[in-house]
């Protein structure tokens, strides 16, 4: 029987599996621009990625009244849809999923993407079918809340103990912090590893083929 410290491996979607988090920021900039607020930085826009829509929208631009904030989102949305075609998977993604699954482990995407947004992804991908399950936030609460990754965590009947998280931003490995599970974290994504050092996850890798090693290893 092959070992497995986790059952449950969740990952965060954009900036983790997918290399999208520069055209992310660059459509949060050119919504806001849009409705009139003022650009907000690269670092600002890298920042919210990993949160649900509004929250990051109204995180990005504060200058933005609140009545303004549904035309954000569908200026955004207008923006993104129209390049998603340009996202790709990073490199290896697709072999370190497939031997997780030949090891029996439950995977599981915890994203602050919409549900549609997921959908249409996984949906243009070569992914469909690869997840056990999936939670985005507008479906429960949105990162780094806990309910993420205890929903999952219910669903399966898996402990927070054997389930790991896996992502590119403090949200995420706070939201696992939060849940009491391990975490690891990846320096290639939207957030300066530097800041993942207070939230204890178990290792900071820089590429997948990092990850996928660490993986084999330890999970």
């Amino acid at each position: 029987m092959t070992f497995r410290r986790f059952d449950l491996i969740a990952f965060d979607w954009d900036g983790t599996l997918f290399d999208s988090t520069a055209i992310i920021a660059r459509c949060i900039q050119a919504a806001v621009l849009d409705v009139g607020g003022q650009k907000p930085s690269d670092e600002a826009a890298s920042y919210v990625i990993g949160m649900g829509l509004m929250q990051a929208l109204a995180h990005a631009a504060p200058d933005v009244p609140v009545e303004r904030y549904p035309l954000l989102g569908d200026r955004y949305r207008h923006h993104y849809f129209a390049i998603q075609h340009e996202i790709s998977l990073f490199d290896g993604v697709l072999p370190m999923l497939a031997a997780l699954k030949a090891r029996g482990h439950l995977l599981a995407v915890a994203t602050g993407k919409s549900r549609r947004g997921l959908d249409e992804a996984l949906a243009t991908s070569t992914l469909a079918g690869t997840f056990d399950a999936s939670r985005t936030a507008d479906q429960t609460a949105g990162k780094p809340d806990p309910l993420m990754l205890r929903e999952l965590m219910a669903e399966f009947d898996v402990p927070p103990e054997r389930t790991l998280m896996i992502g590119d931003t403090t949200h995420d490995l706070q939201m696992a912090l939060n849940a009491g599970c391990a975490s690891v974290g990846v320096s290639y994504g939207a957030h300066e590893p530097e800041a993942f050092v207070a939230l204890k996850p178990q290792v900071v890798v820089h590429d997948v083929a990092q990850l996928h090693d660490w993986l084999h290893a330890h999970a």
